[in-house]
């Protein structure tokens, strides 16, 4: 045979799904420039007419892919806000450890969620799941100041410091230009990041 037999990647009903895990792995491997429909349906063991299903074109998939990145982005400050020990301030830090985890985590869809502007943001469901991950930073000044980011100009502020901090602090570790000693202990990074965000918490 010329070409290798499709692997057989999901069951029915969840092609969808398959895709979009087939998205991310074209993304991080090929990059924005390179990445195609035909790519990710070859990628996912499916004919390149099977995506169209489900996405009208390689911008629409690129859309779910970044969906389900601020779906687990909000998942991972919300995870780290749990099992931080301690009050409303320590809550705030560990979720700005749990945002720079994700974006050390996966660095292309990172890029693609806030740099791109190939993703629809302005329509559901990803407008939904970016407006869900923004509501925890959103919710933490709320929880800390009593002050309203859609009312009050000052939690406005105070969202945008905490915000600018982790998002850039994530952009220089990502480009590696912290220089942070080889092998650094997960303790030792983790106090680190949280000292630094703990700068930018909202005023009192």
């Amino acid at each position: 045979m010329n070409e290798q037999s499709p692997r057989k990647t999901y069951h029915h009903g969840d092609l969808r799904q398959t895709l979009i895990a087939a998205a991310e792995e074209e993304l991080a491997e090929k990059g924005l420039e390179a990445f195609s429909l035909r790519g990710c349906a070859k990628r996912a063991g499916v004919s390149h007419a099977a995506p169209a299903h489900h996405f009208k074109d390689a911008d629409a998939l690129l859309s779910a892919l970044a969906a389900e990145g601020f779906d687990r982005l909000r998942v991972s400050m919300t995870t780290a806000m749990a099992r931080a020990e301690g009050g409303l301030e320590d809550k705030f830090v560990a979720s700005g450890v749990g945002y720079v985890d994700f974006a050390c985590a996966n660095p292309a869809l990172f890029h693609l969620m806030f740099g791109s502007r190939r993703p629809d943001h302005e329509h559901p469901p990803l407008s939904d799941a970016g407006g869900s991950a923004f509501g925890v930073l959103t919710g933490n000044i709320l929880a800390m100041t009593g002050r309203d980011y859609a009312t009050d100009p000052a939690a406005g502020e105070d969202v945008i410091a905490a915000w600018a901090m982790v998002h850039g602090l994530s952009e220089l570790l990502i480009g590696d230009k912290l220089h942070l000693p080889e092998g650094m202990p997960r303790e030792a990074f983790v106090s680190l990041i949280s000292a630094i965000i703990r700068r930018s918490g909202p005023r009192a």
